[in-house]
């Protein structure tokens, strides 16, 4: 798709830019459509009636924006307890204050702003957000929430700018920004301690930024071509920093670019040194800025979060001895695995924990009725194995014999510390996956059979390399039976304590399931040394990160009870979801989409593509239109175009994986299409009012239904709307809506 320059409706001149025909045909066609132009309206606007025009653009923005922030601040404080998902971004504020590592499984720029935002405000950090319903009481939460309104205010001047620029018509972008600022779903994320307002500006300020460079395409490298361009890309920074959705505007940007690039290459008037000049200033802007934002953001997020806290166990080892509070911080311990040593093996997949076992037996009809083997997340003296040679019992720390260092492909065995019994397997099925062999542990004071025997490996290494603490990445092989050490991550019934299975997987498909790390190691014939020197370095901790959080957002699943919708459900507004209150005593807030706003969006969509196809099948027949249609059909077709891409990339991505909003193109669309419903009934004497009854009737329209639906994001007390009583009686359109 090409990027949408827009097209006047004032005018209604096509401005065809360089690189679409040569110089000496666009110049005809300047002077073929101006002269037309002419023939239509004979008079030229005075500069007088210019300035007055722009006054009005700057005193509509104004107007629009204070009717955003308006409705953004109106009874922001209510209510005074947690919300929905306030729990957890404003818990991560804490966090953030307090300096406590926590994991999540968004980027943390959101995350970071709200808990900026909290210690500015006078927050300290100490309210827990353990519930939905906790009351703050004395705790400062204003600050927060009002960070959020803030940016979230800012969606509705930067739609009305966006379809200004695209449509160059106002009524248009006076459209736009009703349908933003009277959706009752916008304007209540847009209320609460959500990452979603903040994701949101980004990812509009990214397409006003994109439209606005675009419209500076016959000014290259000017001052106002490289702000936009730069800012285009802070913003996809920002969009991705939040949330990985951020990707699909990325997208967009990203198919903007190739298609003003592939232009440029087709303008023969250019050489190839300006278009050399071009490409490298979008992948300055658009590649190594955001990249480098982006990068920053980690760089500041591990610098702030120095202290231990819930976040560890999802992180390697290697990781947690970075964090203070931490029991491997500042640790000094031996820093080759030798005989003899008493390690704690922690397997690499994320919440699986280390290898554990207990004196607890396996049950009649589970296996062979042996020692339990699982993983356990927390630290605990039955983590602790002794690491001894295969064929021999003799005592490796006896001072007698010489300190002997565990390689790569030695064959060990590992000897329970607290009931000395072998890590064993065996060609019996495991506990709960299906062709797994069960892990036991087995034999008395060591001694048991052939089957307690391992080769281990590191990964990626040669044969006799030693083996390190924290940095080595092991997987055990058995050997009787070929299969590796692993844990399913399934959770084991009361019987095991419900910790996680561990298996003998014989599928030697290398997975983080089956590679470990050793964690504690203890011998006291070995030197120790600082666990400082073995810390990761920045780019080891970025990849990890990023590795983490895309294990925990493929990992995601609704728990029990949990509220679920599918993305079919959200164009048509199909249910919403309780924010906060659940009976006719609570402070009820509901999240639900003004219906005549959702649903205006989505004939709309039905309408663009019926009227859209037929322009352009008409243009691609070689249909001569009149100048002002050509004009209409241009700013539908490109700019009406942008913005339906933009929703169609961030809407039919979660059907393979938040709900999309696109408002901006019922504004467009309306205003071409009432417009050329004037032109086309030129000779009747009311056509001009048709555009302005029909643009006022929409805007009465939408706000009077905010009038009615406005009590969902404000709050209700009373009645639900099933009883006659109730002032929301009459407006459950749908069954579905439960309010």
């Amino acid at each position: 798709m090409p990027p949408a320059t827009g097209g006047g409706l004032a005018e209604s001149e096509l401005r065809p830019r360089r690189g679409r025909c040569g110089p000496q045909a666009a110049r005809a066609a300047r002077r073929d459509v101006a002269a037309e132009a002419a023939a239509r309206s004979p008079k030229r606007p005075t500069r007088g009636s210019r300035r007055f025009e722009a006054a009005g653009r700057w005193a509509l923005l104004a107007l629009v924006t204070l009717l955003s922030f308006a409705t953004r601040f109106h009874r922001l404080a209510e209510p005074p307890h947690i919300c929905w998902d306030e729990t957890h971004f404003g818990k991560m504020g804490s966090y953030y204050i307090n300096r406590t590592f926590f994991f999540d499984v968004h980027p943390p720029l959101g995350k970071m702003l709200i808990g900026l935002a909290g210690y500015l405000s006078g927050y300290d950090g100490t309210f827990l957000f353990q519930k939905p319903g906790d009351k703050y009481e004395h705790h400062s939460y204003m600050g927060m929430r009002g960070f959020c309104a803030f940016l979230g205010s800012w969606l509705v001047p930067f739609a009305y700018l966006t379809v200004l620029d695209l449509s160059k018509s106002l009524s248009a972008a006076l459209l736009t920004a009703a349908l933003l600022t009277f959706d009752t779903g916008c304007l209540t994320l847009s209320q609460y301690i959500l990452l979603d307002p903040i994701l949101m500006f980004f990812i509009m300020a990214a397409m006003l930024s994109m439209v606005k460079y675009n419209s500076c395409a016959n000014r290259p490298f000017s001052a106002p071509w490289w702000f936009w361009l730069s800012l285009t890309g802070v913003s996809l920074a920002g969009a991705l920093g939040v949330k990985f959705v951020g990707l699909f505007i990325i997208l967009q940007v990203g198919l903007n670019t190739i298609a003003d690039l592939w232009y440029l290459f087709g303008d023969l008037s250019l050489s190839l040194v300006t278009v050399g000049k071009h490409l490298t200033a979008r992948i300055l802007c658009l590649i190594v800025l955001p990249l480098a934002l982006y990068t920053a953001t980690f760089a500041v997020h591990f610098m702030v979060l120095s202290k231990s806290g819930p976040g560890d166990g999802f992180f390697s080892s290697a990781f947690q001895a970075r964090l203070s509070g931490n029991n491997l911080h500042n640790a000094s311990i031996p820093e080759h695995l030798a005989y003899g040593s008493v390690i704690t093996v922690k397997n690499l997949r994320m919440a699986i924990g280390y290898l554990h076992s207990h004196r607890h037996l396996y049950p009649e009809g589970i296996g062979a009725r042996q020692q339990q083997v699982t993983t356990y997340l927390h630290k605990d003296y039955n983590n602790l194995w002794i690491i001894k040679k295969h064929n021999t019992n003799s005592d490796p720390l006896d001072p007698s014999f010489p300190v002997e260092f565990v390689r790569h492909g030695d064959i060990i065995r590992l000897e329970h510390k607290e009931t000395s019994r072998n890590l064993h397997s065996h060609y019996h099925e495991a506990p709960l996956t299906r062709k797994h062999y069960q892990v036991t542990g087995y034999g008395i004071n060591g001694t048991g059979d052939s089957n307690d025997f391992w080769r281990i490996e590191v990964v990626n290494r040669k044969f006799g390399n030693r083996i390190k603490v924290l940095r080595s990445r092991i997987r055990l092989i058995h050997l009787v039976t070929g299969c590796v050490l692993g844990s399913s991550g399934k959770v084991l019934p009361k019987w095991g304590w419900e910790q996680l299975e561990v298996t003998c997987t014989p599928y030697l498909k290398e997975t983080l399931n089956s590679i470990w790390n050793v964690e504690d190691h203890i011998n006291p014939k070995l030197p120790n040394i600082s666990l400082n020197v073995l810390q990761p370095s920045f780019p080891e901790i970025l990849l990890e990160s990023h590795m983490v959080m895309i294990r925990g957002n493929s990992g995601l699943k609704p728990k029990d009870n949990e509220f679920t919708s599918k993305p079919w459900h959200w164009p048509i507004n199909y249910q919403g979801l309780r924010f906060s209150g659940i009976n006719d005593t609570d402070f009820r807030v509901y999240l639900l989409g003004n219906p005549v706003v959702w649903w205006l969006n989505l004939l709309s969509i039905a309408l663009y593509l019926l009227s859209g196809s037929i322009i352009a099948i008409a243009i691609q027949r070689g249909a001569q239109l009149p100048a002002e249609v050509a004009g209409l059909s241009q700013v539908l077709l490109r700019g009406g175009g942008q913005v339906l891409l933009g929703w169609t990339l961030h809407y039919f991505p979660f059907f393979l994986m938040g709900r999309p909003r696109s408002h901006p193109l019922p504004g467009i669309l309306w205003d071409t299409l009432l417009r050329l419903c004037a032109w086309g009934l030129a000779s009747w004497p009311l056509a001009r009012g048709i555009h302005v009854v029909g643009i006022l009737s929409l805007l009465l329209g939408t706000a009077y239904s905010f009038y009615l639906f406005h009590p969902l994001a404000y709050g209700m007390v009373g009645p639900l709307a099933q009883d006659p009583r109730s002032p929301m009686a009459g407006l459950r359109w749908l069954d579905s809506w439960d309010f």
